[in-house]
């Protein structure tokens, strides 16, 4: 599903405008991502949860060369699905 396609699904499920559904779209995923900026967890209830977790540096090899290379940290967005979802997807 692309965002415009949600944006029309939720238009037409809260009988909002595409307009506002835009608005309300981008709020949500804004707070979202300010949320995950600042290093707290964004919970739905019943979609699941985004946290920002630390990958620690390692060491890689490059396949052309076969080169040691070392891969530096990283910080990474993880998404834990909620029971009721999981649920829902595996009846």
């Amino acid at each position: 599903m692309t965002k415009a396609e949600l944006v029309a699904k939720i238009a037409k499920d809260a009988n909002l405008t595409q307009a506002q559904a835009v608005k309300a779209l981008n709020a949500l995923l804004e707070t979202a991502a300010s949320e995950l900026e600042n290093n707290s967890a964004f919970a739905l209830a019943g979609l699941g949860t985004f946290k920002v977790v630390d990958r620690a540096a390692r060491s890689g090899v490059n396949p052309r060369t076969k080169e040691v290379i070392t891969i530096p940290p990283t910080r990474n967005v993880k998404f834990t699905c909620a029971r009721a979802l999981k649920d829902r997807v595996n009846f």
